[in-house]
């Protein structure tokens, strides 16, 4: 979804800045989420322009710029779970990650886990 224009986003603050009447009755007007009109308006007071922001992206996990650290503790320990990746990660660098956020970061990374069955 495209986001809502610069000239729609100041005649909405316009709208509300002019009359005495509400968030919700502006927003009700223009057939946008109360919401949106709190976002605006608080941008406004804070930047002064509501041009629209940069929209997606993803965030990044803890584990996005540890790529050393991980490879180091596969190497080390090439027959842990994720679980017990996890743990010594919380352990080592004292950051919380869960098993699933640990596959996913390895994976993006190829590093495999080796299980030694001969134990």
């Amino acid at each position: 979804m495209k986001p809502y224009s610069s000239e729609f986003r100041e005649k909405i603050v316009k709208i509300y800045e002019q009359s005495d009447t509400s968030i919700r009755k502006v927003a009700a007007k223009f057939d946008v989420s109360k919401g949106f009109v709190q976002k605006i308006l608080k941008q406004r007071q804070r930047t002064g322009p509501v041009q629209p922001q940069q929209q997606g992206g993803s965030l990044k996990s803890v584990l996005y710029s540890r790529r050393t650290e991980l490879t180091q503790m596969v190497e080390k320990h090439p027959d842990s779970t994720l679980s017990e990746y996890c743990e010594y990660w919380r352990l080592n660098y004292n950051e919380a990650v869960s098993p699933s956020m640990m596959c996913r970061e390895l994976q993006k990374q190829n590093l495999t886990r080796k299980k030694d069955h001969t134990q």
